[in-house]
């Protein structure tokens, strides 16, 4: 068997660095459950997707996040087709989204990140990383731009509403959708949004070395007492951010993944015939990382994989400035 490619999907067959690749694999997919219906705002939606992260479109800089880049999004992207498609195949007649629907989750997760991009008015920021706090909400605006272009604008409401099932800003149970299969379709997407980047055969690295400078441009590895303004170190390095990651997984494996989703990741098996190649990476990087941290042998995670931004030194620029904040951040 084939060494998986680092910019390939779990199953080594689609190029997930390529919107082209997954935009095929999408629509093939989608063309089973929905046969002879109109699949092109999905096209569409690949092609416009395109652009923005690669800086073709007026107003925006490209996709400068380095572990939020576009193969990520993609991959993410390419598993939610997976599971509406799993779901579709698995559920009662009455109880199926349908196309409408599906084609809104394909959307939202295609431009979940998008907030992540920079307009060109925003002058005053230096990366895309230092809007992590809030590029969830700032995607849910993207959207509601974007979906009436795309002759979705009666839905674009509950499109800006179910993209944060991707993030932190609100927890799940907070999340108020009237459509009980649009919260279904937000659970979808929440899912693909974790299963599919910690199961990355790059995983540990990206996290180390591009999750970890984006936390730190974003704000995140520190938290300052609101009394006392004492601050307090959350991430120390990117080693540090590994080292906290198994316990991050039994926690959204817990409260997400098997709580507020409901177990959305088993519809993954309708596709793959009863198997779940997306548990199986996850839990193969999650094994590796403990025998990393039990050993000390950082060393060990040596995978320097391409980056996939709007230009070739993004990657050099996101950690030069992460080390000059860091530096900034010390007595």
């Amino acid at each position: 068997m084939r060494e998986r490619r680092s910019d390939y999907d779990v199953t080594n067959t689609v190029q997930v660095s390529s919107p082209e690749a997954v935009r095929d694999a999408a629509l093939e997919l989608f063309a089973s459950v929905y046969p002879g219906q109109d699949l092109s705002p999905i096209r569409k939606a690949f092609n416009d997707f395109a652009n923005l992260f690669r800086g073709r479109l007026k107003g925006f800089h490209g996709c400068e996040t380095v572990y939020h880049d576009m193969q990520h999004s993609l991959d993410m992207s390419l598993a939610t087709a997976r599971l509406i498609v799993g779901y579709e195949k698995t559920v009662a007649p009455d109880q199926r989204l349908g196309l409408e629907r599906a084609t809104v989750g394909q959307i939202v997760a295609l431009f979940h990140d998008a907030g992540y991009i920079r307009r060109e008015e925003e002058t005053e920021l230096e990366n895309g990383s230092e809007l992590t706090r809030h590029h969830v909400s700032r995607s849910a605006r993207y959207l509601k731009e974007y979906l009436p272009k795309a002759g979705l604008g009666h839905v674009a409401g509950i499109a800006a509403t179910i993209v944060h099932f991707t993030g932190m800003e609100q927890s799940p149970d907070e999340i108020e959708v009237a459509d009980p299969l649009y919260k279904k379709v937000g659970h979808l997407i929440g899912t693909a949004d974790l299963m599919a980047q910690m199961a990355d055969r790059c995983y540990l690295e990206k996290c180390r070395d591009r999750l970890f400078p984006e936390f730190v441009l974003g704000g995140l590895t520190t938290s300052t007492e609101a009394d006392t303004g004492k601050v307090h170190v959350l991430y120390e390095s990117g080693e540090d951010l590994l080292k906290q990651t198994p316990e991050f997984f039994k926690m959204t494996s817990r409260d997400r993944l098997d709580g507020a989703f409901d177990r959305a990741y088993t519809y993954f098996e309708a596709v793959f015939d009863g198997k779940n190649p997306y548990l199986e990476s996850v839990e193969r990087n999650l094994e590796f990382l403990r025998e990393v941290i039990q050993d000390n042998s950082w060393p060990m995670l040596r995978r320097s994989p391409p980056c996939f931004t709007w230009k070739s030194e993004d990657l050099n620029d996101t950690q030069r400035l992460a080390t000059l904040r860091i530096r900034a951040l010390k007595p």
